[in-house]
């Protein structure tokens, strides 16, 4: 057991070393040293990576070192130059990001029709409207913009659904730096096509314009499937999968659309579970049959109605104290009982509704039954009424009681 701890303890202090390395590299870039001199002492030093040290490097070069976020901006494209070809292959899992619909399957697959749209057409059109600031090269330059604008989807996705979530495990480094760099192709995008809309024979600004576009895009593809969707399949939950899958067809979708609908096996199972009869309590599982013999074998009478105060149900035990037939199922309540005491159920109800009571008792003589009538408003985690439970007992086996039971009879 010692040994384990032993070398626990000796992987934490290498982790901690190669943190501190990490943070050295990228101040040594902060300070004007270029890629290629700090490259074979990160190669030599470090070694592999994981996508969790890049995530805390990050963060602890804003938070701890003071480094603005705008200055990881500038850095983020030069140090992932360094990472590439450096992330453990682990960290690339292959198993939820291939379901189809699955957030991240929908993310990659946008980002192979992005990565084609900015590497071959974008970057062809590019090289024809260098060779020639033709009007038809200039129209096929500002169509593929206009394609490229629809990234605002993917981007906005990522950052009002992935990034929530990263940053609710206190993940913000990354999140913050990708976030501006997103807002920088946003504008680049734009700025581009106003450029080539109004162009003026200013070729070679058009071009930088162009190159920055291609070379961003092209980055942010890398960073994410490198960087932010492993750290993301290794945090978020598979609960939380399913809230980003549901609510991401709100904002929409780049190029393409989701190949299918994401459902994990576990909530297929529960659809197909609740279609057989199988319902999903907080605390347990059951079938329509076991609830209803369930609710027929407790020693009480129970009735619901609603909040329109419509009766909805009735246990119908053995020996029930008040007669029912199904014929009071849809019927209102006060149409249940005789006029002289529907003044009483109105009462009850009003002051359930209104929230001055949330139970009332009754209790009468029914020849040797001591009837027990407990009234009760059900309402929902905020308090809103949902309806009345009535629950009926003879308690004159209870009074009954004396002395002791402790064996089986």
């Amino acid at each position: 057991m010692s040994e384990i701890i032993n070398n626990r303890e000796l992987e934490n202090v290498e982790k901690l070393d190669r943190q501190e390395t990490l943070k050295k590299i990228i101040k040594d870039l902060h300070s004007g040293k270029s890629v290629d001199e700090v490259k074979a002492e990160f190669e030599n030093a470090v070694g592999n990576i994981s996508v969790e040290e890049i995530s805390k490097m990050e963060q602890s070069l804003m938070e701890e070192e003071g480094i603005p976020v705008e200055e990881v901006q500038r850095l983020c494209s030069v140090h992932t130059a360094i990472f590439k070809g450096s992330i453990e292959e682990i960290h690339q899992s292959n198993q939820p990001e291939e379901q189809s619909g699955h957030p991240i399957h929908t993310f990659k697959l946008e980002n192979k029709e992005i990565d084609l749209l900015v590497n071959f057409k974008l970057q062809l059109h590019y090289e024809h409207f260098a060779k020639e600031d033709s009007e038809e090269n200039r129209y096929k330059l500002i169509e593929d913009l206009n394609l490229l604008l629809d990234i605002d989807k993917h981007y906005s996705r990522k950052e009002n659904l992935l990034f929530p979530y990263l940053e609710k495990y206190g993940i913000y480094g990354p999140t913050q730096v990708m976030w501006g760099v997103d807002d920088h192709i946003r504008a680049a995008i734009k700025t581009a096509k106003q450029k080539l809309m109004n162009y003026e024979g200013n070729k070679q600004a058009v071009l930088d314009d162009l190159d920055y576009v291609i070379r961003e895009v092209s980055e942010m593809i890398f960073k994410e499937e490198n960087i932010l969707f492993p750290m993301a399949l290794n945090t978020l939950t598979e609960d939380e999968w399913v809230k980003i899958a549901h609510e991401s067809s709100e904002i929409g979708y780049c190029l393409t659309n989701p190949a299918a609908e994401w459902k994990p096996d576990r909530v297929a199972l529960q659809e197909a579970e609740l279609a057989e009869g199988l319902i999903h309590f907080e605390t347990g599982v059951v079938s329509v049959k076991q609830l209803e013999l369930i609710m027929n074998h407790l020693p009480v009478d129970i009735t619901f109605i609603d909040k329109d105060d419509v009766v909805r149900y009735f246990s119908h035990g053995k020996e029930r104290i008040f007669a029912r037939t199904k014929a009071v199922i849809g019927r209102t309540v006060q149409n249940c009982h005789p006029p002289k005491s529907v003044h009483i159920v109105e009462q009850l109800l009003k002051d359930f509704k209104s929230g001055n009571k949330d139970c009332e008792d009754f209790w009468i003589n029914m020849g040797e039954k001591l009837v027990y009538i407990r009234y009760f408003a059900v309402r929902d985690e905020k308090g809103e009424y949902m309806g009345t439970l009535e629950f009926t007992q003879n308690i004159r086996p209870i009074q009954d009681i004396e002395g002791e039971k402790r064996i089986l009879s």
